[in-house]
């Protein structure tokens, strides 16, 4: 596990080839923060088990670069990230994102102290934190982006999705595997206001990661 002023530096250095093989920019206080946000993420889970990944040099990768790459797709807010775990994508995002609005959602509430702390400790005032079960969730405003990571099917994340989407809004579902079938399951009997027909599939690498990767961008009416 990196520790110390050494795996501070192997943090930075991992994380700053990851950003240039994304091309995203981040500037000093957003590369702060990104590390800060891992060494939290690291230290938390030590006590609270938060994630299978245990090592901070891993969560490089894995989560903090995992999440940043779908920042191109994430440009209209407000944004919400449903079933956000451990703030994953959704601090990353905010982070690099400080001008949308972020509501981070999740029903667990012990991953969601990790949440709340890690929004007051890395000053995130764009980011609002709920507990809630999506289906239950009926905010003031609909939102224009939402983003989803390994969480529930593609189907079942656009039925609950439907009644939050602003008009015009998208789904970004991310996906560790080929997204035909769910693709299809969804033309099969999309829900009301979802343009299953309109789905894009955009396909990416992460850096550092040996796995598949793609996006699928569903658009509501």
């Amino acid at each position: 596990m990196a520790a110390g002023a050494d795996g501070q530096s192997a943090l930075g250095a991992r994380l700053d080839a990851g950003l240039v093989a994304l091309g995203v920019g981040a500037d000093a206080e957003q590369r702060a923060r990104l590390l800060a946000c891992v060494e939290l993420l690291a230290r938390w889970n030590r006590a609270y088990n938060l994630t299978a990944v245990r090592d901070p040099l891993d969560m490089v990768p894995r989560h903090l670069l995992d999440s940043l790459a779908v920042l191109p797709w994430v440009r209209q807010g407000p944004v919400l990230d449903v079933g956000t775990g451990a703030g994953l994508p959704g601090l990353p995002l905010a982070i690099m994102r400080p001008e949308l609005a972020f509501t981070l959602l999740d029903s667990n509430a012990k991953k969601l102290r990790f949440v709340r702390q890690a929004v007051l400790d890395l000053g995130l005032g764009n980011v609002a934190v709920v507990q809630a079960r999506i289906e239950a969730y009926r905010p003031q405003m609909n939102f224009a982006t939402m983003t989803a990571r390994a969480v529930a099917s593609l189907a079942e994340l656009c039925r609950a999705c439907a009644p939050l989407a602003a008009p015009g809004g998208r789904l970004l579902a991310l996906k560790g595997r080929d997204p035909e079938q769910e693709l299809a399951a969804l033309a099969m009997a999309a829900p009301e206001r979802v343009q299953a027909q309109a789905a894009v599939i955009h396909r990416f690498s992460v850096p550092q990661l040996d796995a598949a990767r793609c996006l699928i961008e569903v658009p509501f009416a």
